[in-house]
């Protein structure tokens, strides 16, 4: 996969599952990661131990911390520290990129 141009939305697919994630790059506890989730699933709450950022390549998600959420659509990220727990509801069918460094 090194040295080629991909086209970020077609580094995953929409399969029967609701969600499905497919790690790209690993370096010990660091990861790209691409994820599809389907309308209307969610990732239940959950906690990181690197710091993350969520790159949306197509559809819309809600991200929840506690009593916070954020809407993220396609093109839009978020960053968060390492720790903070969080889950994610897909707006629509959604396709994105978590980075954990």
């Amino acid at each position: 996969m090194f040295y080629n141009v991909l086209k970020a939305k077609d580094l995953i697919e929409f399969e029967t599952k609701k969600f499905d994630k497919k790690v790209l790059l690993e370096d010990g506890e660091s990861k790209l990661c691409a994820v599809a989730l389907k309308k209307e699933e969610t990732i239940e709450n959950h906690t990181s131990i690197k710091d993350a950022a969520v790159l949306v390549l197509d559809g819309e998600i809600e991200i929840h911390f506690n009593a916070e959420k954020f809407k993220i659509s396609k093109g839009e990220i978020i960053m968060f520290e390492k720790e903070k727990e969080h889950s994610v509801l897909a707006l629509k069918d959604s396709k994105f990129l978590i980075v954990k460094i």
